[in-house]
């Protein structure tokens, strides 16, 4: 029997879906006059009294009304989680009731691990394999994960008889409702650790100290998390292990800012060797190279020295260095340079023999 099959919850309680929460009470209390067994013996009213109890708890409810009107017959497990519902309806055969519920285990997937490792942009760039210590838990050797002590295992709950569930009964002037929770002294699984293992003290894992080797693909990025799949702590009872969770941090550079895959940088350049132009030998991620220089570079130009960058993270390529040229002019001249300066001023016509200045003509500036 599936959720499709339990029979709409207005209809039991014989209201439109537009019926207000005055109306539904009205219907309730019409119906368990009716229907309770106190004042009608027949055991189909009984039963039919039940299901309007359930139908009632549903639909009295704002938050469980909604999420019934809005997933329909879907909503009926997470409204009814341990089957209740089809032990009202369908007297517990069905799907989802107790008599077909799957009981819990003590298997469970083990938690993740969360780490950090800081690198250097050369790293960043190119990758690395680093060794990341943490602290796991991983299997008893002791009691091979079984958390009991050599040579026993686990008995029935006394708590629950080995059902894994507790039921409950609530009472009312309109009868007796029972319902169904998890076992909370063996968690819903029927068995308890009579005699837990002295190493791991039942649990079936051990904390230690161990070192993961984590390999750091070329071209990461600060901020960026590594995932090394079942790294994490091992899981109880034959569950599958957790994973590690590895941030990235990437220690700023003296000469390299980076802006994605691209790398920016500044060229201090003499006033001489950019208006005569010049070949300079800058250091890059892949090691010194010559870089040349134009005549006549303005202060504020841009370089671009292709494939200078970081690699693409994951594919083929990678950015580019762009390297601005910055002017330097010196501030203190000796009697010579000035000497010089001044000729060459003479002769470009930006100073005559008579000392004439610039004239300070203004522009306006390029949007």
């Amino acid at each position: 029997m599936s959720v499709a099959d339990v029979q709409d919850l207005y209809d039991v309680l014989g209201v439109d879906r537009s019926a207000s929460d005055e109306d539904i009470r009205r219907a309730y209390r019409r119906l368990a006059r009716e229907l309770h067994p106190d004042v009608n013996a027949d055991a189909a009213a009984g039963e039919r009294f039940k299901q309007v109890a359930a139908a009632y708890e549903v639909l009295s409810d704002p938050a469980k009304r909604r999420q019934y009107d809005t997933f329909g017959s879907q909503a009926i497990p997470d409204l009814f989680p341990f089957g209740d519902i089809f032990d009202v309806f369908f007297g517990g055969g069905g799907f989802g009731g107790r008599r077909g519920r799957t009981r819990p285990t003590r298997t469970r997937p083990g938690g993740d691990l969360f780490a950090e490792i800081t690198l250097t942009l050369d790293q960043a760039a190119f990758g690395v394999r680093r060794d990341v210590p943490i602290d796991s838990l991983e299997t008893c050797a002791r009691c091979g994960g079984s958390g009991s002590e050599p040579g026993t295992g686990p008995i029935r709950c006394p708590r629950c008889g080995g059902s894994g569930e507790l039921q409950e009964v609530q009472r009312s002037i309109f009868g007796t409702i029972m319902t169904a929770r998890p076992c909370d002294a063996c968690e819903g699984t029927g068995e308890r650790i009579e005699d837990p293992c002295a190493e791991c003290r039942g649990d079936g894992r051990t904390r230690r100290r161990q070192t993961v080797a984590v390999d750091v693909p070329a071209g990461v990025s600060d901020g960026m998390e590594l995932r090394v799949s079942g790294a994490g702590d091992a899981g109880r009872q034959g569950g599958p292990p957790g994973d590690l969770y590895v941030q990235v941090h990437v220690q700023p550079h003296p000469s390299f800012q980076r802006r994605g895959q691209d790398l920016f940088s500044i060229l201090d350049l003499p006033f001489t060797q950019a208006a005569l132009g010049t070949e300079v030998e800058v250091a890059t991620l892949d090691g010194a190279e010559r870089m040349k220089i134009a005549p006549g570079t303005q202060p504020g130009s841009v370089v671009r020295l292709k494939g200078g960058g970081v690699p693409n993270l994951g594919r083929r390529g990678r950015g580019d260095l762009f390297v601005t040229v910055q002017v330097e002019v010196p501030q203190a001249l000796r009697r010579e340079e000035r000497e010089v300066l001044e000729r060459l001023a003479t002769i470009r016509g930006e100073m005559s023999a008579r000392g004439k200045r610039h004239d300070g003509r203004l522009r306006r500036p390029e949007s």
